[in-house]
């Protein structure tokens, strides 16, 4: 099991990582194969594990997701929208990673409902797909 985020990748290195590589747009790879940051880093984990001599444990992503507000200029409803519909895009298409292709990526956004009353900083509370008054922040498409 693993927390995937992109936004912390990019947000930390900003110089060196293209934003539409984060969140799903490259239309060409990026990195030796890599069309999108989400699947380069959970292949660095697979890698990890292959090392430590685990090579077929399924690995599932547990957190992913994008902030659509908060203190950082990235941290948007459009790129949230954006990064969260194309990620359930891609992981309902079994497309799989280059290291794994064709197999399923088991993965759970993060998070249902932006924190209101949450103590963590400001970008934190705005990782939900919902208001506290459950409505949606922006759309999402749950199809393939």
């Amino acid at each position: 099991m693993a927390n995937v985020y992109p936004f912390f990748s990019y947000v930390n290195n900003w110089k060196n990582i293209k934003l539409d590589y984060a969140l799903f747009k490259s239309t060409s790879p990026v990195v030796e194969g890599y069309t999108n940051l989400f699947d380069a880093i959970v292949d660095t984990i697979i890698s990890a594990m292959e090392n430590l001599g685990y090579p077929n444990i399924p690995l599932i992503v547990t957190e992913s997701g994008w902030p659509s507000g908060g203190n950082i200029n990235v941290a948007t409803i459009e790129n949230a929208r954006t990064y969260n519909n194309n990620l359930i895009r891609h992981v309902l298409s079994n497309a799989g990673t280059p290291k794994r292709p064709g197999r399923s990526i088991e993965t759970y956004i993060f998070a249902l409902f932006n924190e209101d009353k949450s103590s963590q900083d400001d970008t934190e509370r705005h990782y939900g797909l919902f208001y506290p008054n459950k409505s949606p922040v922006y759309p999402v498409n749950f199809s393939p």
